[in-house]
């Protein structure tokens, strides 16, 4: 039988605004460039409203099976789909790691950039290689609540950054009006925006834990909804609001575009890197936990030293493998989170729970047909903006 929770609901509600609001959130501005203000917009609140249906649909399978993803995954489809939801699972986490060191190397060379006098003092590429010294440690660490403090400091961090985000940009455009350059749709790089808009929703890895820990998980669904709305409005409003203030001139990370002589503006970079710095940990936690599952089994390293250190000597190899792939796609972070989003994170959200809904819980034939739909919608999302997205990198 499963353990009950003991979380209440405000304490729930936070933990959902946790696992949505990330560095995700940083890049919309990027993806509105790349498709337009009206485009954007729509395809935002369409993309959090079919996220929200096929969350729904996961949550029904949860109803009749126990366990996370992968668990409900192999009680209804066998091993070969829970060894899929897990590996992409593992993938989509491990870029969301990747994307997290390139976003806070980024910003912290911009910081450096900022407050030094003379030449550039340190390259985004040391920086990549800065934070392998400090994560290595942190992932070494086998319990994750003990990493809850520094989550914790860094929502604090990022509700600042918001802040300032929305007061600058709001300031911006009533004083200098909207740039010309800003427009309705983008036709030659809108795809990007579809990937962009998915991977700053992803966050149903870990819908069912959160709805495990509490003490009544029958009200989850509802805060759940909540959460979706409130989010969804913050997200589109960081993303036209930046854009808007301006147009073709917005960077891949928005906070590069405020004044960088602003002493205020390099506090808010350091306080959001170090907001992401100190939650990649967490992010690279369930990849390592299913990876050392398949590689070492059931042996621990409790009791045995040398299965300890090579599970050490795993965790040190994958920070460092992370790193290496942070460095390689440093100069196109918005391609990078685009291509994550369509190839890892579509299934998770748009083909897993449908396909589990059809083959456990569709009784009728318009859920049925319902349930099959919204898979094909899923495999075409995935496979076109995938293949657009490796293309145009591939061109630039």
């Amino acid at each position: 039988m499963q353990r009950k929770g003991d979380a209440g609901n405000i304490k729930t509600f936070f933990t959902l605004l946790k696992a949505f609001i990330g560095t995700g959130i940083l890049f919309l501005p990027k993806a509105f460039n790349n498709g337009g203000i009206l485009f954007s917009s729509i395809t935002l609140v369409t993309v959090s409203l079919v996220t929200t249906f096929c969350f729904r649909l996961l949550l029904q399978c949860k109803q009749q099976y126990n366990g996370g993803y992968g668990e409900i995954g192999g009680a209804i489809g066998g091993k070969w789909l829970k060894a899929t939801i897990l590996g992409s699972i593992t993938l989509s986490q491990i870029g969301f790691v990747c994307a997290g060191i390139i976003f806070c190397a980024q910003n912290l060379h911009s910081f450096a950039v900022a407050v030094a006098k003379g030449p550039e003092p340190i390259s985004a590429a040391v920086l990549i290689a800065l934070q392998v010294i400090v994560l290595i440690p942190l992932a070494l660490i086998r319990n994750i609540s003990k990493l809850g403090g520094a989550a914790l400091l860094a929502d604090v961090c990022i509700a600042i950054g918001l802040t300032y985000i929305y007061y600058y940009t709001i300031s911006s455009i009533k004083s200098d009006g909207m740039p010309s350059s800003v427009v309705l749709f983008n036709p030659d790089h809108f795809t990007l925006t579809v990937g962009s808009a998915i991977f700053t929703f992803e966050g149903i890895g870990l819908l069912l834990p959160i709805q495990d820990s509490m003490a009544h998980p029958e009200k989850f669904s509802t805060l759940l909804y909540v959460v979706m709305g409130l989010i969804t409005v913050v997200f589109t409003a960081v993303g036209a609001l930046a854009y808007a203030a301006f147009g073709t001139d917005t960077k891949i990370e928005i906070i590069s575009n405020f004044p960088q002589d602003s002493k205020l503006v390099n506090a808010v970079q350091f306080l959001y890197s170090f907001a992401v710095l100190v939650g990649t940990p967490v992010q690279l936690f369930p990849p390592v936990r299913i990876l050392e599952g398949q590689i070492f089994g059931r042996f621990t390293g409790k009791k045995d030293m040398a299965t300890k250190w090579k599970k050490n000597a795993f965790r040190t190899g994958m920070v460092v493998l992370c790193a290496l792939i942070a460095w390689a796609g440093m100069n196109d972070l918005d391609k990078f989170v685009a291509l994550i989003g369509s190839f890892a994170c579509i299934p998770l959200v748009y083909i897993y729970p449908p396909l589990l809904h059809y083959k456990a819980m569709a009784t009728t034939r318009a859920v049925q047909w319902g349930d099959l739909a919204m898979m094909l919608v899923g495999v075409a999302a995935m496979i076109y903006t995938t293949a657009v997205t490796i293309s145009q990198w591939a061109q630039e």
